[in-house]
C-alpha cells in the first residue's frame, strides 16, 4: 500500500508541505469521481450503433453524395434532450455538406451531399447514430460468484 510518507519522500524536498496534500488531495478526488462515474446503472442506456458514410473530391468536383445505411430494426436516435436526429457531418476542404432533404427521410434512406469542391482536394464524412434497442434483450444483471 502506498502511504503519505513514501508519496512525499518521491517528491522533491524543495515542495511546501501544503503542495504535497493538495497533491494527495487532487489524486483522491480524481479516484472518487472516476468510481461514480463507473458505477452508473445500464438501465438508463440504449443500445445505439453509428453508421458513416465517406467520400474525396477533386477540386472543381461539382457535387457527391453517399446514402448511410441503415441497420436492420433500428431507428434514428434523437440526439440526447432533442427531438433532432443524432447525427454528425465532418468535412475537409472547402465546401459545403448537409443532408439531402429530398433524397433523406430518416427512416428508409438517408443521403448525405457535399457541393463544389473549391480547393484541391475535399473530403467528407456522414455519421448518423441510431436506437437499436428494440432489437436486443433487456440487459440482465450479473452478480460476480465468489
Amino acid at each position: 500500500m502506498l502511504t503519505a510518507r513514501m508519496v512525499v519522500s518521491c517528491i522533491p524536498h524543495r515542495m511546501e508541505p501544503m503542495k504535497v496534500w493538495v497533491f494527495i488531495s487532487a489524486g483522491v478526488v480524481a479516484l472518487c469521481v472516476l468510481s461514480i462515474a463507473a458505477a452508473q446503472p445500464l438501465h438508463t442506456s440504449s443500445a445505439t450503433t453509428e453508421t458513416t458514410c465517406n467520400f474525396g473530391m477533386a477540386k472543381n468536383e461539382k457535387r457527391q453524395s453517399c446514402r448511410i445505411p441503415i441497420p436492420s430494426g433500428c431507428v434514428v436516435a434523437n440526439f440526447p434532450g432533442t427531438t433532432k436526429p443524432w447525427t454528425n457531418i465532418s468535412k475537409g476542404g472547402l465546401t459545403t455538406c448537409r443532408f439531402n432533404d429530398k433524397e433523406t427521410d430518416w427512416t428508409t434512406r438517408i443521403t448525405g451531399t457535399c457541393g463544389k469542391c473549391t480547393t484541391p482536394h475535399c473530403s467528407a464524412r456522414f455519421a448518423v447514430v441510431f436506437d437499436c434497442s428494440a432489437t436486443l434483450p433487456p440487459p440482465t444483471t450479473q452478480v460476480p460468484t465468489p
